[in-house]
């Protein structure tokens, strides 16, 4: 079989808080159900992890994601209703190594510069496909290494909106 018709194994790593929290900075509401589509169709995932802090009265929330087709990993969040700290950096590093013979090329989805030394290596190794930034606007400097990597999300409100959705648009 010739590599043009050979069956592309494309994971995806997303960081849901730096990438829920960026797209509301942006002034819109993701729909993940699109955006899971949209990485399955344009870059052809086939695997794709979110990880997510648990919050137990989100129980309906993760149910949902993982009907769409999220794997889910979850990171224990600490805090009251006020402040709450559910970061999944070492988690999310942690499970791309673990499946690093799993998959052809990974894609990143976060602007955290946290992520710099997983982004080096794949790129080294040549396994990094893309790295999706939530807010074009505002993303680590340490990333711009990578920028031809780079897709932006937030200029994709018109596929990805939660309310396009709702509205029937």
């Amino acid at each position: 079989m010739d590599k043009k018709n050979k069956k592309q194994n494309n994971y995806a790593f997303i960081d849901s808080q730096n990438l829920n929290l960026s797209i509301k900075e942006c002034g819109w509401d993701l729909d993940f159900g699109r955006f899971f589509v949209f990485l399955k169709h344009k870059y052809r995932v086939i695997k794709t992890f979110l990880f997510i802090g648990y919050i137990p009265e989100n129980k309906k929330l993760y149910k949902y994601l993982e009907k769409v087709g999220y794997v889910l990993i979850y990171k224990p969040v600490l805090g009251n209703g006020n402040f709450i700290k559910g970061n999944v950096d070492a988690e999310l590093v942690l499970h791309t190594m673990l499946e690093y013979n799993n998959f052809d090329k990974a894609i990143i989805v976060s602007g955290d510069g946290d992520f710099y030394c997983l982004i080096e290596q794949l790129a080294k190794d040549k396994k990094l496909f893309k790295i999706g930034i939530p807010n074009k606007k505002r993303y680590s400097a340490l990333l711009r290494k990578f920028s031809q990597y780079f897709f932006y999300v937030s200029i994709l409100k018109n596929k990805l909106d939660k309310q396009k959705k709702a509205s029937g648009k």
